[in-house]
């Protein structure tokens, strides 16, 4: 099995061409002839996730989150991007990035987050950029500050931001993963969402949501995609049963399918 036999599987999964515009996917750097060693999945390449291949034995990293975004005009040691990139060359390694082409999968995106969550009746919100929405099954009522205690145990997030009266009720909750794209506003509203999760909203988007009767909770970039990534390495595992898969998280541990 090849790097390029995996960049193909993987476009299948996530085809390309769903990307944003503005995005990068695909192979980003390294030699899709080399044979696959083992792999690690990473939201991000940084030289953790470069440490953590090399202790693994793989060769290819998959993230979440492309290092390069547009052009660049060098590829030097100065700066954290040219250290990482090179020591991923030198070490024989490779990376491929599924991001706004996964975003768009709602199975290995947001339905990931609502299960991280425990609901499993969630569903894909339509007219929202990407996202998931789905009711809260309490006998009582839970309150915002209540259920802010429960995502932030869920996603195992360090804390959560809300600037709504943490004595406001939550019953039908839209969940979009990352940063939240206010193109999905009319969306939330049609459907009478009371409360939307992001990992970053900006405050003026929280105080217009608010004006409406909408909660929001801001819980972490990091937090809401790291749910993705068990999903996409037993997506890799179940196709590749034989090579070793290796789950690298931000907060540096890491587990072995």
């Amino acid at each position: 099995m090849r790097i390029s036999d995996v960049e193909s599987f993987l476009n299948g999964k996530f085809p390309p061409e769903n990307a944003l515009e503005y995005d990068n996917v695909g192979l980003i750097a390294g030699d899709r002839d080399s044979e696959v060693t083992g792999i690690v999945v990473s939201l991000d390449l940084t030289s953790k996730a470069v440490v953590a291949a090399k202790n693994a034995g793989a060769n290819l990293i998959v993230t979440h989150h492309p290092i390069i975004f547009g052009g660049i005009n060098n590829l030097t040691t100065d700066d954290y991007v040219g250290r990482t990139l090179t020591e991923l060359i030198k070490s024989g390694m490779s990376v491929i990035s599924c991001h706004t082409n996964l975003d768009l999968t709602e199975e290995f995106g947001d339905l990931a987050i609502a299960e991280k969550l425990g609901i499993n009746n969630a569903k894909p919100l339509d007219g929202a950029v990407c996202g998931v929405v789905f009711d809260l099954n309490y006998n009582n009522r839970i309150t915002l500050k209540d259920y802010c205690k429960e995502v932030a145990l869920g996603l195992g997030t360090s804390g959560i931001i809300t600037i709504n009266n943490p004595d406001n009720y939550v019953s039908k909750v839209f969940v979009q993963g990352g940063a939240f794209d206010e193109d999905s506003i009319p969306a939330v509203v049609k459907a009478k969402v009371d409360t939307v999760i992001s990992g970053e909203i900006k405050h003026h988007i929280c105080v217009a949501l608010d004006e409406m009767g909408i909660n929001t909770i801001i819980a972490g970039h990091s937090a809401t995609e790291q749910a993705y990534l068990p999903k996409i390495a037993h997506l890799l595992s179940d196709k590749y049963p034989e090579t070793g898969i290796t789950v690298n998280y931000n907060n540096e541990v890491s587990s072995i399918l």
